[in-house]
C-alpha cells in the first residue's frame, strides 16, 4: 500500500514538473522536480525519464495533430540548414530529432569545426537572421567543455541553436541525462531518409 501511494505521489510530482517544463517556467528538469515536489509537500523525486513521458502526454493532449504538423515543419527547416554546413558533419539532436518537439522547442544542431566564425560566416553569407552567437564553457564529469553557439531565428519564427563543437568530439557519444541513452542524432543523409520514409518517426526510449 505504501509503495503505491509513493509511487502515485512520485507520478504527480513527474506530472507537475512536466507542466512546469511545458509552460516555460522552468528551464530545466532538475529544478522543475525539485519546485514540484515543494508545490504538492513531497519528499519524492521521479526521474528525468518519467517526467519526460508526462511531458510527452501534456504535448500530446493539448497540441493534438498541429503537433506532427510542426514535428515535419522543423525536421524540413533542419535539413535545409544542415544543407548548407555539410562541410561541417551537422547531425540533428535534441527534442527534433527525438520527436518529442512541443510547442516551446527549438531546433538543436550540433557540427564539428576548429574555425567556429567560419561556419557563422556560412550562415551569414546564406542571410539567416542571427539573434546572437558566442562561446559557452560547461562542466561535465568535473570537467569543462567550451563550445561556440549561434542563435538563428527563421522566418516561420523557429528558432534554431547551431552548437560548434571541435573536431576531435566527432566520434564521442554522450549519454542523454533525459533518456539515458546515448545521443546518436541524425546525420544529413540519415534525416533525409527519415523524412522521406517515416518522417513523424520518433527516437525516444519511451
Amino acid at each position: 500500500m505504501r509503495d503505491s501511494r509513493l509511487s502515485d505521489l512520485k507520478k504527480r510530482v513527474a506530472r507537475e514538473a512536466a507542466i512546469l517544463l511545458y509552460t516555460s517556467q522552468e528551464k530545466e528538469y532538475k529544478q522543475a522536480k525539485n519546485r514540484a515536489a515543494q508545490t504538492l509537500g513531497a519528499r519524492v523525486l521521479p526521474s528525468n525519464l518519467e517526467v519526460a513521458e508526462e511531458l510527452d502526454k501534456i504535448a500530446e493532449e493539448r497540441e493534438g495533430r498541429s503537433r506532427q504538423e510542426r514535428l515535419l515543419q522543423m525536421r524540413r527547416e533542419a535539413l535545409r540548414v544542415m544543407e548548407l554546413l555539410r562541410r561541417f558533419h551537422p547531425k540533428l539532436i535534441g527534442s527534433v530529432w527525438r520527436g518529442t518537439a512541443y510547442k516551446n522547442s527549438d531546433i538543436d544542431i550540433v557540427t564539428f569545426s576548429s574555425a567556429p566564425k567560419a561556419v557563422l560566416a556560412e550562415l551569414q553569407k546564406s542571410n539567416f537572421k542571427i539573434a546572437k552567437s558566442g562561446w559557452l564553457s560547461v562542466t561535465k564529469r568535473g570537467r569543462k567543455e567550451a563550445s561556440f553557439h549561434i542563435h538563428l531565428i527563421l522566418q516561420s519564427g523557429d528558432e534554431v541553436e547551431v552548437v560548434v563543437r571541435s573536431p576531435e568530439r566527432i566520434e564521442l557519444k554522450e549519454r542523454c541525462e533525459t533518456y539515458g541513452d546515448l545521443v546518436t542524432g541524425l546525420s544529413y543523409p540519415r534525416l533525409q531518409r527519415v523524412l522521406e520514409e517515416n518522417p513523424l518517426q520518433k527516437f525516444a526510449p519511451m
